[in-house]
């Protein structure tokens, strides 16, 4: 059975980051056809409807249809602790991160949680992400388990910490990370729409064995991502030189024990050295941008006018709970902002590429989420773009159809989201 999804299309031909708004495309009167839970065709209404004439047919009027959005850095058992207040990275982690991971080793609490955080992803039209657990492998289970039962695309991994600057009750060991990280990959990887990533929490809370056990556990699996934390303020930078006093810099911590690579995500770099960035480029390594997280911990600002001409695939995060944000409308947002502290101003084609295909592409899965192409998967959101009256009132003054959506991105929250859409099902 075919379905037809009618509304304002926004489609990519292009990457928007690199080539600017005309590697986006937007169908005024356009159509979406999902059949098997793919996109079937795009184009349109008129075209559509008369190439479908039996196909069901839902109206969305002048909504816009988009991809799903893409989260490329999320710490779901932080979801509790969300707007928690701190001072300094290492300060939030000890005084709210840390005991709160603690507490996954429980079952029953990681399915809570893991139900709690899907619940509120999907309100916020984000359809696929890529996640840290926490060192007990039932925090992954209870995080696949669930994205599994909704039918979502999502990847996750185990977090490996076996330093003692993490604390006693959140330390594994070399041999645990590795060994508890192969049997999920065999349990988890490539079943159904999951994907394990193998998840060394940062440099400073492992040990060189840890890092070296690691290194060799992806080399057995290169199919699967590996995502870790990367320069993300300056005192943890600091922390590390003091912890590895031979490395070059914070990269060369992982570039020495095998982690650094085409499918490694490496989260907010933000205070990068010009090696660095060589050498995460000529790895073809992928950056996940945070900007809430980044503003809200007092991080820094992220270089995004420097690093995506640098040729580094670059994904949008909300980062939670480190991030104050479910929404990915809100990251836009932040990411504009953060952007414009930089002098440079990012288009709204930009930032909806960055949350969409942007993410898709850091995280490699870019021919099958991301975008509304013929053979995607059907995981889309349907976006009210006068979902308030302020959003309302402004969107009704503007000229062309990104002024008519810039507004929704600075202001949007869970509202605007009316519809979210699953390998084809509408599940909101």
């Amino acid at each position: 059975m075919v379905e037809l999804l009618l509304g304002q299309v926004l489609r990519f031909t292009g990457d928007a980051l690199a080539e600017g708004p005309g590697a986006a495309q937007v169908i005024p009167g356009g159509a979406v056809a999902i059949e098997g839970g793919k996109i079937a065709a795009v184009g349109p209404a008129a075209d559509l409807r008369a190439r479908f004439p039996q196909a069901k047919v839902s109206d969305c009027g002048r909504a816009l249809i988009s991809a799903g959005f893409i989260d490329a850095h999320v710490h779901y058992p932080q979801t509790a602790i969300i707007a928690s207040w701190g001072k300094r990275l290492i300060d939030w982690l000890d005084s709210y991160t840390f005991p709160e991971e603690m507490r996954f080793s429980d079952p029953a609490y990681a399915q809570m949680i893991a139900r709690r955080y899907f619940d509120l992803a999907l309100a916020h039209g984000t359809t696929s992400m890529c996640s840290y657990g926490t060192i007990h492998p039932t925090s992954v289970t209870a995080f696949f388990a669930e994205a599994e039962r909704r039918g979502m695309r999502a990847m996750a991994g185990k977090t490996c910490m076996d330093r003692d600057t993490a604390p006693a009750g959140l330390r594994d060991t070399a041999r645990d990370a590795y060994d508890q990280s192969a049997a999920m990959i065999a349990d988890w990887h490539g079943r159904g729409r999951l994907s394990y990533v193998i998840t060394p929490r940062f440099s400073p809370t492992s040990t060189p064995e840890q890092l070296e056990a690691l290194g060799a556990l992806w080399a057995e699996h290169p199919e699967c991502l590996m995502q870790t934390h990367l320069s993300e303020q300056v005192d943890e930078i600091a922390w590390v030189k003091s912890l590895y006093p031979r490395a070059r810099d914070y990269l060369d911590t992982y570039e020495a024990f095998g982690l650094l690579g085409e499918n490694g995500i490496y989260g907010h770099a933000i205070h990068l050295e010009p090696r660095e960035i060589v050498r995460l480029r000529e790895a073809g390594a992928a950056l996940a941008h945070c900007p809430t997280s980044n503003t809200f911990i007092g991080s820094g600002l992220f270089d995004m006018a420097g690093l995506g001409p640098a040729g580094l695939r670059i994904g949008l995060a909300t980062d939670t709970g480190g991030g104050s944000s479910f929404s990915m409308l809100r990251t836009m947002a932040a990411a504009y902002e953060v952007a414009q502290l930089r002098h440079h101003a990012l288009h709204p084609a930009q930032l909806w590429w960055l949350a969409t295909q942007g993410s898709a592409r850091a995280l490699k899965i870019a021919d099958k989420v991301g975008n509304i192409a013929p053979g995607m998967e059907a995981d889309l959101v349907v976006i009210d773009l006068a979902s308030t009256p302020l959003i309302a009132q402004r969107s009704e003054r503007a000229e062309d159809i990104w002024e008519a959506i810039f507004p929704t991105i600075m202001m949007g929250d869970d509202r605007a989201v009316a519809q979210v859409w699953i390998g084809g099902r509408r599940v909101r």
